[in-house]
C-alpha cells in the first residue's frame, strides 16, 4: 500500500514538473527566442549609436537621445523585457513607471521590420544602440526615427509633472531629474491681483508666440527679474511659473558652476520647454571680488543673451535678487537680457488678504480694519512672516489676526530697515537714533500704537511729567530740561517715521512691472 502511494505521489509530481517545463507559453517563448537567435545569425545587421551629448567636452545635448529614451520607456514590450527598473513617484497610489535597464535589449517592430534597442551606460555620457537589418535600413530608418520623435513629443505634451534639475559639483553637467513637488501656483502665491494677471497674460502670450517670434527672427525665449527683500516669495513665484508653463526647472547655482565655459556647457545641456532659475544674482556678482567682478559680469551677460543662449527655443530665464535692481549694472537691465522686471515688496494689505484667504479661509473679518490701519501707517512684514503666523494659529483666525496686529505694532515702533534704496535707509537710521534717546521713557509707557494718535499720547504723558517735576526743587528744573529734550527727540522720531511711511507708500504704488 505504501509503495503504491509513493508511486502515485511521484507520478503526480513528475507530471506537474513536466507541465511547468513544457507549458504552452514556455514552449512558445523558447521556440520564438530560438528562431530569433537563428535569424539573427543568418542576417546582416546595422548598428546605430545615439549618444546623449555631442562629442567633445561640454557638448550640446542630443535631443534624439532624450526622445528615444522617452519612447522606449512608453513601449508595452518593456514589461516583457528580462530586466527593467521600476520607479514610483510617491505622490499618487499605484503611480509606477518602468525604465530600460543598461545592457538589456528591448525589441520593437516597425513596417514589418524587427528592431532592437540597448542602453549602453558609459558613465556621464550614456548612449543608445539601435540595431536593425541592413537591407531594411533605407526603407525603415528615417520613418522609424520620425515615428519615435512624434510619439515622444506627444507623451511630453501629455506629461503633467514638472521635473527639477540641479548642477553637479564643479559644474560637470546636470544631476537629476527629481519631481518638482512645490505646491505653489500662480493662484495661491501672495502677490497683488493685478500683478498676477499681468504675469499670467505675459506667459500665455509667450506660449502662443512661436510663429510670432519666428516671423520676427528672434529666439523664442523670455527673461524675468524678480527683485525684493528675502521672504517675499520670489522662489515660490518662480516655481509657480514653471508649473503654469508645465516646464522643467534647471536650478543654476552660480557658486557650483565655474567660469564662462561651464555656464555655456550647462546652457547647452538644457532642453526646450524649460525654465532656468538663477537665484541671488546680485549676491553672486558682489561676492566675486573686485578682481573677478568684471569676468563674472561678462560671463553672466554672455549667458543671458550671448550666441550660446540662442541654441534652443522655448526657454524662460528667471533671475532673482535680494537688493534693489538699481544696484545692478545698467547693462543687465536692458530689454533682451531682462525683459520683465517684477518687484516683490514687503507684505501690504491686499497681499495680506490673499494670505488670509489661502491660509485661514477668511474673506472678511471684524479685525480687518485694524490690520489695514497698521499697514497704512507704513508698518511692513514679509509674506513669509505673515504666513508663519497664520500657520501657527490656523485653528483660531481671530488669534492669528491679533498676532499679526501685534507684529505690525512692533514693526512700526522698531527701527526696521525697509527695502527701498539709500534714502529710506538714511531716514530709518535717523528715526532709530532719535528713538534710542527716549528708549527709557517708551519702556515706562508701554507698547506704541499706529499713526498720529500714538504721538499725541506720548506728548501728553511727557507734558504731565514735566508739570509734576516743575513744581518741585531746583534739581527738578534740570529734570524738566531733560524731559523737554526727550520730547523733542520723540518729535524728531515721529517726523522721520512719517517720511519713511510716505516713502513706503510711494514704493508700493510703484509696483515694478515693466
Amino acid at each position: 500500500m505504501a509503495t503504491t502511494l509513493s508511486v502515485a505521489i511521484g507520478t503526480v509530481g513528475f507530471l506537474l514538473l513536466l507541465r511547468m517545463v513544457f507549458s504552452f507559453r514556455s514552449l512558445a517563448y523558447s521556440l520564438r527566442e530560438w528562431w530569433r537567435w537563428l535569424d539573427d545569425r543568418c542576417q546582416a545587421h546595422q548598428l546605430y549609436r545615439i549618444p546623449r551629448y555631442a562629442e567633445g567636452e561640454g557638448g550640446q545635448e542630443n535631443p534624439l537621445f532624450r526622445k528615444a529614451l522617452a519612447y522606449l520607456n512608453s513601449l508595452p514590450s518593456l514589461e516583457d523585457s528580462d530586466c527593467v527598473t521600476v520607479f514610483s513617484t510617491g505622490r499618487r497610489p499605484n503611480d509606477f513607471f518602468l525604465q530600460l535597464d543598461p545592457g538589456r535589449p528591448l525589441a520593437d517592430s516597425f513596417l514589418g521590420s524587427r528592431l532592437s534597442w540597448t542602453l549602453a551606460d558609459a558613465g556621464t555620457s550614456p548612449c543608445l544602440l539601435l540595431r536593425l537589418r541592413r537591407h531594411d535600413r533605407r526603407r525603415v530608418l528615417r520613418p522609424y526615427l520620425h515615428h519615435v520623435e512624434a510619439v515622444a513629443d506627444d507623451a511630453d505634451l501629455r506629461r503633467r509633472e514638472c521635473r527639477l534639475f540641479s548642477v553637479r559639483p564643479g559644474g560637470a553637467g546636470w544631476s537629476g531629474p527629481v519631481p518638482l513637488s512645490h505646491p505653489s501656483t500662480l493662484d495661491t502665491v501672495a502677490v497683488e491681483p493685478e500683478l498676477r494677471g499681468r504675469v499670467k497674460s505675459d506667459l500665455e502670450s509667450f506660449l502662443k508666440g512661436k510663429a510670432y517670434y519666428a516671423r520676427l527672427g528672434r529666439v523664442w525665449k523670455r527673461s524675468y527679474l524678480l527683485h525684493g527683500p528675502p521672504g517675499t516669495g520670489k522662489s515660490s513665484f518662480a516655481a509657480a511659473m514653471a508649473k503654469f508653463l508645465n516646464y522643467d526647472v534647471y536650478d543654476l547655482d552660480l557658486s557650483a558652476a565655474g567660469g564662462e565655459a561651464d555656464l555655456r556647457s550647462l546652457l547647452l545641456r538644457t532642453t526646450p520647454r524649460s525654465l532656468i532659475l538663477v537665484e541671488d544674482l546680485d549676491r553672486h556678482l558682489s561676492a566675486s571680488g573686485s578682481r573677478d567682478a568684471g569676468a563674472a559680469a561678462a560671463a553672466m551677460l554672455g549667458f543671458m543673451d550671448g550666441v550660446f543662449s540662442c541654441c534652443g527655443d522655448e526657454r524662460v530665464m528667471v533671475f532673482t535678487m535680494r537688493g534693489p535692481k538699481e544696484g545692478l549694472d545698467p547693462a543687465f537691465l536692458r530689454p533682451g537680457r531682462l525683459d520683465v522686471h517684477v518687484h516683490f515688496p514687503l507684505c501690504g494689505f491686499p497681499a495680506f488678504k490673499a494670505l488670509a484667504s489661502s491660509h485661514l479661509g477668511l474673506k472678511d473679518h471684524k479685525l480687518y480694519p485694524q490690520v489695514e490701519e497698521g499697514f497704512q501707517t507704513g508698518a511692513r512684514l514679509s509674506p513669509a512672516e505673515v504666513g508663519e503666523i497664520m500657520i501657527a494659529n490656523r485653528g483660531s483666525p481671530s488669534r492669528a489676526l491679533k498676532t499679526v496686529i501685534n507684529a505690525l505694532q512692533h514693526s512700526s515702533s522698531g527701527s526696521r530697515l525697509v527695502y527701498s534704496g539709500s534714502l529710506r535707509k538714511t531716514v530709518s537710521e535717523s528715526a532709530s537714533s532719535a528713538k534710542a534717546a527716549t528708549a527709557s521713557e517708551e519702556s515706562s509707557v508701554g507698547g506704541i500704537g499706529f499713526g498720529k494718535e500714538a504721538t499725541v499720547r506720548e506728548f501728553k504723558k511727557l507734558y504731565g511729567l514735566i508739570r509734576m517735576r516743575g513744581s518741585g526743587s531746583r534739581k527738578e528744573g534740570t529734570m524738566s530740561v531733560h524731559m523737554a529734550a526727550a520730547a523733542a527727540a520723540t518729535a524728531n522720531a515721529a517726523a522721520a517715521a512719517n517720511v519713511a511711511n510716505y516713502l513706503d507708500r510711494s514704493s508700493d504704488r510703484d509696483l515694478g512691472y515693466y
